[in-house]
């Protein structure tokens, strides 16, 4: 079955791997760390290395028995581009996503340079989307290699937003996801840095979307922003679906 997913940008999840490693600030307090340690302590099998890179091969075709069309986000516990997953798995993974045509698939890593290594390797229909998590100044260096991948929407994820980013290069940018950290030990945001990214799209023309301001009680907090949510997808490219309502 599929995982319905509450991420506000996304319908449902897909794990064909689980665990991942830390390699830039937003991974401090990450979320599919904490999640995993308490599926391993409750006994859950696919957790049985807790957080360790682990490849679950028998769920590689799981999104072609979904029949409904839906949006899903690829590896929410993990980084497909992760250096312990090798190309052969990479490669079926893609191959899925492709005949799973009437899905749309959303790849987000933080291994920008494995992605531009290998993407002209790998097929690009229209149906999977791309992006990097760059989490404050220091990490815009993935936009770079973003922009080289041929893919139909390329999109950056910056949550935990930690910092000003005040260079944001959004030349061949499809989509920017914002959101403040949350959980325990959150750290805080700054509604300018916020702000400054949105008027960066609204100039652009590229869809924002604002996902949480975040903090220990996350609802609490909300997700307006200046009196409004932000809630902006490329809409035109989910046309692509060719089985929207089975």
């Amino acid at each position: 079955m599929s995982q319905t997913s509450a991420i506000e940008w996304t319908d449902a999840t897909w794990n064909p791997v689980t665990g991942c490693t830390k390699v830039s600030p937003g991974c401090k307090n990450c979320y599919a760390e904490r999640m995993a340690w308490r599926l391993h302590a409750m006994g859950q099998p696919r957790y049985r290395k807790g957080f360790r890179p682990t490849l679950h091969s028998d769920l590689l075709g799981q999104p072609l028995q979904w029949t409904k069309s839906r949006i899903v986000f690829v590896n929410s516990m993990s980084d497909l581009f992760h250096p312990k997953v090798p190309f052969w798995f990479i490669e079926k993974a893609f191959t899925v996503m492709m005949n799973a045509d009437w899905h749309i698939f959303q790849i987000l890593t933080k291994r920008a340079e494995r992605l531009e290594n290998l993407c002209k390797r790998l097929a690009w229909p229209n149906n999977i989307w791309i992006g990097v998590t760059v989490e404050n100044q220091e990490c815009i260096y993935r936009i770079n290699y973003l922009q080289k991948v041929p893919a139909a929407v390329r999109f950056l994820s910056l949550e935990p937003l930690l910092g000003p980013i005040s260079q944001l290069t959004l030349d061949g940018i499809d989509w920017v996801i914002v959101g403040g950290e949350s959980g325990p030990r959150a750290r805080p945001v700054d509604m300018e840095w916020v702000r400054y990214i949105r008027d960066q799209c609204l100039r652009k023309r590229v869809p924002f979307f604002f996902k949480q301001w975040g903090g220990v009680h996350k609802s609490r907090n909300g997700r307006e922003l200046d009196g409004r949510t932000w809630s902006e997808m490329p809409i035109p490219l989910t046309s692509n679906l060719k089985r929207s309502n089975l």
